[in-house]
């Protein structure tokens, strides 16, 4: 026994055990190199921002240069658009016509996708259709009648009939994707808030609008964005010059002559930056509400 205790105690520590060897990670079977994924992106990206860089180039650098970089950087063309061609006014004016035409939007397709998410009536599905086809009108086509129309109710050079105008073209699509994310709620959440006593009001207000934020920024700035860069409404119901839009601000840098390229590519940049900044800030919730809107319904 002592024996055993004293062979036990003397003999050499067993060796550790060896780490687990790493695996390598397999790539699975239909998943593609990782080359041919960003081999396209990068060549669609390079393709997507050239056109920018274009823009910058001709705005920053100076007149007379033929320099493919923008050094020595000049402001003057910027200047020449805002104090000298009337951007600042421009700039306002679009401004004005983007987000009032996104707040009545949201407004009148949020009660109108209500209404088709949640009451069943005969004529329901007619009217959604009518909606979808709505979209296939060109607005050109709906230039004279409107015009007729804002004559009449003394509408025409105010910022107004533009407002109006766009709107109502942009309504159908707004309030297809607001129904299809209301759906998205469970009625089971406002029959609760009506158990407790609240009105049908009430309940949409405390608990369903909180829940359509993702799908209210999609309809709001997908009607923002495309009030902003409109411009056959605006050319053709706007004739003062304070009252015109970038898009047609823009047109008048384009002479029958000639072109300030250097100008233009300002222009487009003053133009650009609103858009590239909404985008920037509500993406995420712009797929969310786009998805959820377009696929649910």
């Amino acid at each position: 026994m002592t024996a055993a205790v004293i062979d036990r105690e003397t003999a050499p520590a067993s060796a550790p055990p060896a780490p687990p060897a790493k695996r390598r990670r397999n790539r699975p079977i239909d998943q593609p190199p990782r080359w041919q994924i960003f081999l396209p992106l990068g060549l669609y990206l390079l393709f997507t921002l050239i056109p920018f860089y274009w823009m910058l180039l001709f705005a920053l650098r100076e007149p007379g240069s033929d320099s493919l970089v923008p050094w020595p950087m000049t402001g003057q063309h910027f200047e020449k658009v805002w104090n000298e061609r009337g951007f600042d006014t421009y700039f306002l004016n679009s401004m004005y016509v983007g987000i009032a035409s996104m707040l009545m939007t949201m407004l009148v397709a949020l009660s109108g996708g209500y209404a088709l998410a949640r009451f069943k009536f005969r004529l329901r599905m007619p009217f959604m259709l009518a909606l979808l086809c709505s979209q296939f009108i060109p607005g050109a086509l709906m230039l004279v009648p409107l015009f007729e129309i804002f004559r009449e109710l003394q509408l025409l050079n105010s910022l107004w009939s533009v407002i109006i105008a766009e709107t109502v073209f942009q309504l159908p699509l707004s309030m297809i994707l607001i129904a299809g994310f209301i759906r998205n709620v469970p009625p089971s959440l406002e029959e609760a808030a009506w158990v407790d006593g609240c009105s049908r009001l009430r309940a949409f207000l405390a608990i369903v609008l909180p829940l359509l934020r993702p799908g209210l920024i999609a309809v709001g700035s997908f009607a923002f964005v495309h009030s902003w860069n409109h411009f056959l409404f605006a050319l053709m119901f706007l004739n003062a010059q304070d009252k015109q839009t970038i898009p047609v601000g823009l047109n008048t840098l384009i002479g029958s002559d000639s072109v300030d390229l250097g100008a233009l590519a300002a222009g487009g940049v003053v133009a650009a930056v609103p858009v590239v900044l909404v985008f920037a800030f509500i993406q995420r919730w712009l797929i969310t509400g786009f998805s959820a809107g377009a696929v649910k319904g």
